[in-house]
């Protein structure tokens, strides 16, 4: 009896390895739609697996009637077509029941995400036992069960030992077919995943070096510079200073995934400096950060994106301005940050809400699914902004 290999599986990846829609909440409320494309990406991939282990295994089982009836004419035998064909379906029935329930397996032993190297004694012994059990289990079914004559003058054991060879060949290429799909596709969701982060991480170095070199901003830095010439110059000097800081921060931070909070608390003094210039005592500013936070990793131009948005919906509608209070901190197993202001969180309707969805993806692709961004009325008259990014698990050493 004759084994062929079906086509490999493609069915859905593992569901900790898909890409999943970032989490962004206003007043506790999500913003973002739900992640419709991923589900039907798996939709479709199940689809396709389906397609290919029907569509295999009935090609399998087609080559095999085939070569049975030329052998059998070839021979003059007067066999019982009826009966061979009965039995070659269920042996195919049984290569694709094989198949089908070795995946899970695959699955849950986390073979789809290992190299190559640990991969190859693993195809070889996974095949091995397959092709194993397929063997005993079709000669088995067809001459024992069935009573069909033996059609050899080989005794059963090489007759098996042959058709262990042949099925194992066959199942280490319907193995090394289905791993080298689940590596292509890892691989390609691994791009997509660069590249969206690429592509978030330039435009919030964009919007960031927008926001810090736009006319309005230029014009109000530039007379506030020019008042304190003659007033306040060591003043004056300082505050070129943290412009040129403020750029600088810019352009280079676009080069990084991650920045150091201590770095990105600089940049954040350096912008709120410039904005006191212009809204003196209206701009007050309380910094609460805990000491063993500022080596901690975070998106460049996160926390700066949310302290420009609590200086321009927080402080510059209100006549009287307010306090922005910055708080950092490490618990339960992630860094903490808040920024508040003063304000209503529906009065801020007149926001694209861009910045926040756009902090919020970049979070996601780095950090995973426990990253969240949170944006919501904290007390009456009071808006915070929450981010808890999950810090990597500390491994003892022994």
């Amino acid at each position: 009896m004759a084994f062929a290999s079906a086509p490999p599986s493609t069915d859905a990846p593992h569901a900790g390895l898909a890409v999943r829609t970032p989490r962004v909440v206003r007043s506790g409320v999500a913003l973002q739609t739900t992640a419709d494309p991923a589900a039907s990406r798996e939709r479709a991939k199940m689809r396709l697996y389906v397609l290919c282990q029907f569509g295999g295994w009935g090609f399998f089982l087609l080559l095999q009637l085939a070569f049975s009836q030329f052998f059998s004419g070839a021979r003059g035998a007067g066999r019982d077509s009826l009966g061979l064909a009965a039995a070659l379906v269920m042996v195919a029935a049984m290569g694709l029941l094989l198949t089908h329930y070795t995946r899970p397996l695959l699955t849950r032993w986390g073979w789809k995400q290992l190299g190559w190297r640990p991969l190859v004694p693993r195809v070889l012994a996974t095949a091995a036992v397959l092709s194993c059990l397929w063997s005993v289990l079709g000669y088995g079914y067809t001459y024992g069960l069935l009573g069909t004559p033996w059609p050899s003058k080989y005794g059963p054991a090489l007759l098996l030992g042959v058709s262990w060879i042949n099925g194992a060949t066959l199942l280490i290429g319907w193995l090394c077919l289905y791993f080298f799909y689940h590596l292509f596709d890892r691989y390609n969701r691994l791009e997509v995943e660069q590249l969206r982060l690429a592509r978030s991480v330039k435009e919030a170095e964009l919007r960031a070096l927008k926001s810090q070199v736009n006319p309005h901003f230029l014009f109000n830095s530039l007379n506030s510079l020019r008042a304190l010439i003659d007033e306040d110059p060591p003043r004056a000097r300082e505050a070129v200073t943290r412009m040129a800081n403020l750029l600088r921060y810019s352009l280079q931070s676009g080069q990084l995934e991650t920045v150091a909070l201590e770095d990105e608390l600089r940049t954040v003094e350096d912008y709120l400096a410039l904005e006191q210039i212009r809204h003196e005592d209206r701009l007050r500013v309380r910094f609460d950060i805990a000491p063993d936070v500022r080596a901690l990793s975070l998106p460049p131009m996160l926390l700066q994106t949310l302290v420009e948005n609590a200086v321009k919906y927080g402080i510059s509608p209100r006549r009287d301005g307010g306090e922005i209070v910055v708080s950092a901190r490490c618990a339960d197993g992630a860094l903490r940050l808040r920024v508040t202001n003063p304000g209503e969180l529906a009065a801020n309707g007149n926001s694209t809400g861009l910045g926040l969805k756009n902090a919020a993806e970049r979070l996601q692709l780095l950090f995973g699914s426990r990253a969240v961004l949170e944006l919501r009325a904290d007390a009456p008259g009071l808006v915070a902004a929450d981010v808890i990014i999950p810090l990597p698990p500390v491994h003892e050493s022994p």
